[in-house]
């Protein structure tokens, strides 16, 4: 009875802690990075996913056609670390690809950049200008079972 009524205050006092409606979502805006910043996301996150999915000569990439600067950029980048990348959904018969989800979003005057495969999910902010992007934050890396 003494642990009931210990959990029904700690429950209680706890509620009295939520945040408001101005605090942070689970939204984000969609974002077109085009150029030079596009190419320098793509490159960065290529090379850091490359470092914890293993070797290109063994691995082949599936990701979804999207016509954006930011997908072809990273298809590229992929490609120079010599991945093989699929984007018409055609697989061969001995080929199990690892699918490849990624996104761009604006947050805060910044650009998150997410890349994930079932195996792992990477993303990192960046500050983008007219020359190019540079990482304003450290590399989130969550690696999955």
């Amino acid at each position: 009875m003494r642990k009931l009524l210990v959990i029904i205050i700690t429950a209680t006092l706890l509620s009295g802690c939520q945040t408001a409606e101005d605090g942070l979502t689970t939204s984000s805006t969609p974002l077109a990075v085009t150029g030079p910043a596009a190419s320098a996301i793509a490159g960065d996150m290529a090379s850091r996913l490359a470092e914890q999915i293993g070797p290109a000569g063994t691995t082949t990439l599936k990701m979804d056609k999207d016509a954006s600067d930011f997908a072809s950029a990273l298809e590229a980048a992929l490609k120079g670390w010599g991945y093989t990348v699929i984007t018409d959904g055609k697989v061969g018969k001995d080929v199990k690809p690892v699918e490849l989800a990624y996104s761009i979003d604006g947050a805060d005057g910044q650009v998150l950049a997410r890349v994930s495969t079932p195996s792992v999910a990477l993303g990192r902010a960046y500050s983008t200008s007219a020359a190019g992007a540079t990482p304003a934050s450290p590399l989130s890396i969550m690696q999955r079972n």
